[in-house]
């Protein structure tokens, strides 16, 4: 989805390079959102919009350089929905796409045990913060939509530094506008059910939430690949 020279350099790296970097890229997202979550209810004093709004600048501000930092080597996707994407406008292989999500799920396991144990909690623990229910849902797949759509649209008409800002900005808004706080990513999901903290899913909760994550992203795909065409289209 990106373009121009950045896209070129994109496919000159080779395989291993750009797992590399969704490897560490989403290890670094999931350790600015846990993280930060962490840091933000510590400090908030039980002000739980004070927290979220600490949590949403923290983690708009790391996806911005994330993106940035990683989108010339791999696309900088952090999110099997953004994959899937990729395969489906053809820009990746359907097995690459595959790699790529079980890295970002590695990654995102990685990211969140950093995020806990620098905040001397266990590595791993499971989340019993409840975030179920058709409301919910509609949120994720509303998140979803939206990110899918940004990419996208963006990403067809600029360059990559206005699609990192556009991502950062719209999970931003959505932090805030979605019923969810807008997890819209299946390896975030997972990973967040092993961080009993602010920013934590129960793990049964998980799989309602990527259900919708992975019917709002494919949503998104039918209407704006219609929507915008690519260039060589």
């Amino acid at each position: 989805m990106l373009r121009g020279s950045t896209k070129q350099r994109m496919i000159e790296q080779t395989l291993s390079r750009r797992l590399a970097a969704e490897f560490i890229g989403t290890a670094m997202l999931l350790a600015a959102v846990v993280g930060s979550g962490i840091m933000a209810e510590r400090l908030a004093g039980g002000n739980m919009a004070v927290a979220l709004l600490a949590n949403t600048i923290a983690t708009g501000a790391a996806l911005v350089a994330l993106i940035l930092m990683f989108a010339p080597v791999s696309g900088a996707h952090f999110n099997p929905i953004v994959s899937a994407a990729m395969a489906l406008s053809r820009e990746m292989s359907w097995t690459d796409a595959l790699i790529f999500t079980a890295i970002q799920i590695a990654g995102a396991l990685v990211g969140v045990a950093i995020a806990n144990m620098m905040f001397e909690l266990p590595m791993f623990f499971a989340s019993e913060k409840i975030r179920t229910g058709p409301a919910q849902w509609l949120g994720e797949f509303v998140a979803s939509f939206g990110l899918i759509g940004v990419i996208i649209t963006v990403s067809r008409q600029y360059k990559t530094s206005a699609v990192a800002a556009a991502v950062a900005a719209y999970i931003t808004a959505a932090y805030w506008f979605t019923s969810s706080t807008s997890f819209a990513n299946p390896a975030v999901t997972i990973a967040r059910s092993l961080s009993n903290t602010f920013a934590g899913i129960r793990p049964v909760d998980a799989p309602g939430f990527i259900a919708a994550e992975l019917l709002g992203g494919a949503a998104a795909f039918i209407v704006f690949n219609w929507l915008v065409r690519r260039n060589h289209d």
